[in-house]
């Protein structure tokens, strides 16, 4: 990236900071300066592939940050991006001078949009409903152009509440019970109503946005022009991120939602203080937050996000929410914090084994690859725990389930290959312009000697492609998926901003930036950056045939290749893939619900190139839905029960479970889930042709 001189930056032997003799500014654009200098030259000295600050960058970062601001094309016309595109080819020199006019007027324009497009609703709702109004809309944003001038725009706000209000009509008429069968008019009036309250409820968030958000926006729209990976978090998204990553935090154990202006209770978490304290329950609604021996804040009207910091505190400290219950009674809750476990993210197993088959498999689902925190172990550790528990349950294989598993913890998944083989190479990192290095296992101790299937589909990313690639590679186990993993092959660090400004300690915290700084390579050589793991063994996916995955997005970093390195391992040599694969397809082609995946398949891809328009007549819209149930309803319900799998608990696991009623459903609802997987029941064939060519 050149640095023109203009930048104001200094470099220093201590490290990289900021001036602070720049020209006074209100608090909000001072800080809004810094993060984003700060934001660029971490972007520069960090980023695995830099880019040139020029035109082309300026183009990237415009059209993103449009997409960000407007993603529907519901708020503004092509007259306000005729004003906009002016900027398209200067931000990168507004960037570098920490000039805002740019987002300045972009602000403007979707304040101003917001506010006209919720007149013309507003407008329209109070109008009479002709259902039979002849014309069609367009819903997909990217299927239209944008509205010419505020006359065209409010023609589509026309067509969209016409649109809502007509289909809210349609659904009630088909929901509705005979015995309870309602009026016409009586319909309409409830429909009307209805959309009135979402659409209510939206304005009113949409209103609260705050300029630090779009400027958000704009600074992810910096950052994913270098690649889709990389992105500024706010002290609250970062907090929340290492929530989701570690599966704890300290708390009361509450998820909460957004209700009209008011926050609500969308689900209390099992095991948590507010689990435990009970008077706190669902569809609850929080009216103001108090902490301990502090007056009460009203909090109706405020942004989710704020009201979840306030909430949420340090292990052992009090908070006291004003709740309004379902029966219109307030009443005061306090909830003493403490940690909060979340557990449908953590490893679990089950035994699965086939009618009339002597195998017992061994079943690992793993939703995420989370790291060691707040004295909870890492995922690593809890698979092994979960192998071990397995083992001496006397399974005679076992399926490591990584489908929808979208990373995390690269340690971790270094830690978890490891259980597999005796040591050696797991990944290979690469900076820019350094060598790679590599990753091993450091432990010559094999927790699990068995045949192991690993499983994957479209949505298995980085973490879960670096084990599927080294298991592979090792030819230490059978890869059965979709046609691919989703092909991320990049490592980011975060880094904190503050770090860049020396002094105006008012302006902090300013956030971190997750930034690509490495590229993964398999022991073999190869990324899996774009091209992902093809498994060995490819089942029918509704994903095989549409465009998914790293490739799909607009600034992905190449595929690349260095040199191999030496692995082996003999533990465990499986027997030829090939035949593996011709025997599983031959299952595959006599399974009828198989065959009815891959119809799916194909007629997605047909339906993902159509521009579909909606009809605003009742009678044309149900036929429209109509001729789509007919083409729809032989895969309604395709996933049955499969009477043939047998699925138990292990017995380490049946007391805890059966402690908690919650947890209890939690169970009963996975074994439900893993009862119509139809993959299980293939991977578990797989393991037996396994079994029976050792």
């Amino acid at each position: 990236m050149v640095l023109r001189s203009s930048l104001i930056l200094l470099i220093a032997l201590a490290g990289v900071f900021f001036k602070t003799s720049i020209p006074t500014k209100e608090d909000n654009i001072k800080k809004e300066f810094f993060t984003l200098q700060a934001v660029v030259k971490f972007l520069d000295r960090v980023h695995f592939a830099p880019r040139q600050m020029d035109d082309e960058l300026s183009a990237h970062v415009y059209d993103r940050f449009i997409k960000y601001l407007d993603p529907a094309k519901r708020f503004l016309t092509q007259q306000d991006i005729d004003q906009l595109s002016t900027y398209r080819l200067q931000l990168d020199d507004a960037i570098e001078d920490g000039s805002f006019e740019f987002l300045d007027l972009a602000v403007t324009l979707i304040s101003s949009g917001i506010s006209k497009s919720q007149q013309f609703y507003e407008e329209r709702i109070t109008q009479p409903f002709d259902l039979h109004e002849t014309g069609d809309i367009v819903l997909n944003a990217s299927k239209r152009d944008w509205s010419a001038d505020d006359e065209s725009l409010k023609s589509f706000w026309n067509d969209l509440i016409q649109y809502e209000v007509m289909s809210k009509v349609y659904g009630m008429k088909e929901a509705q019970a005979e015995e309870e069968e309602k009026s016409e008019v009586e319909i309409l009036e409830e429909s009307i109503e209805s959309v009135k309250t979402n659409f209510d409820e939206w304005f009113t968030r949409l209103n609260s946005l705050r300029r630090s958000d779009r400027f958000e926006d704009f600074l992810n729209a910096v950052t994913g022009t270098f690649d889709p990976h990389s992105n500024y978090f706010s002290p609250k998204e970062k907090e929340d991120f290492d929530i989701n990553m570690s599966g704890s935090y300290e708390g009361i154990g509450a998820r909460l939602t957004p209700e009209g202006e008011l926050t609500k209770v969308s689900q209390i978490i099992p095991g948590g203080p507010a689990w435990k304290q009970k008077d706190l329950e669902e569809n609850d609604l929080i009216i103001e937050v108090a902490q301990a021996g502090e007056d009460s804040k009203d909090v109706r009207g405020w942004r989710i996000d704020d009201v979840i910091s306030l909430i949420r505190g340090k292990k052992g400290t009090e908070v006291i929410l004003t709740v309004k219950k379902t029966d219109g009674q307030v009443q005061k809750i306090s909830i003493v914090r403490d940690q909060v476990v979340i557990e449908e993210g953590k490893a679990k197993s089950l035994i699965l084994s086939l009618e009339g088959k002597e195998s017992k498999v061994g079943y690992i689902k793993l939703p995420k690859f989370y790291f060691e925190a707040d004295g909870q172990p890492g995922c690593a550790e809890d698979v092994k725990t979960e192998v071990e528990k397995l083992s001496v349950a006397g399974v005679q294989g076992i399926i490591l389930d990584l489908r929808n598993n979208g990373g995390g913890s690269l340690s971790e998944v270094v830690d978890m290959s490891g259980l597999f083989i005796e040591e050696g190479p797991i990944v290979q990192v690469k900076s820019r312009e350094r060598k790679p290095y590599v990753l091993e296992d450091e432990d010559d101790r094999v927790h699990y000697k068995g045949p192991l299937v690993i499983m994957v589909n479209h949505f298995s990313a980085s973490a879960s492609e670096i084990i599927a690639a080294a298991m592979q590679d090792y030819n230490r186990a059978i890869i059965v998926g979709s046609s691919s993993t989703f092909g991320k092959g990049t490592v980011q660090r975060f880094h904190q901003l503050d770090r860049f400004v020396v002094g105006n300690n008012d302006l902090k915290p300013l956030g971190e930036v997750k930034i690509t700084t490495q590229k993964f390579y398999r022991v073999n050589g190869g990324s899996t950056q774009l091209r992902g793991v093809v498994p060995d063994i490819v089942l029918p996916s509704l994903y095989n045939y549409i465009k998914i995955g790293e490739k799909e997005y607009e600034t992905p970093l190449e595929w690349s290749q260095i040199e191999p390195v030496d692995y082996q391992q003999q533990i465990s040599f499986l027997p030829d893939r090939e035949s593996l694969s011709v025997a599983s397809a031959e299952r595959i082609a006599n399974h009828s619900t198989f065959q009815l995946v891959e119809e799916r398949a194909k007629l997605l891809k047909a339906q993902e190139e159509e521009a579909l328009a909606y009809p605003l007549d009742i009678d044309n819209y149900q036929a429209m839905l109509e001729e789509r149930e007919r083409t729809n309803s032989r895969f309604k319900d395709m996933y049955q029960p499969i009477d043939r799998m047998i699925i138990e608990n292990l017995e380490q696991d049946i007391t805890h479970i059966n402690s908690d009623e919650a947890r209890k459903a939690n169970n009963e609802d996975h074994i439900k889930s893993v009862k119509k997987d139809i993959y299980l029941e293939e991977v578990i064939q797989i393991i037996g042709d396994m079994l029976s060519d050792q």
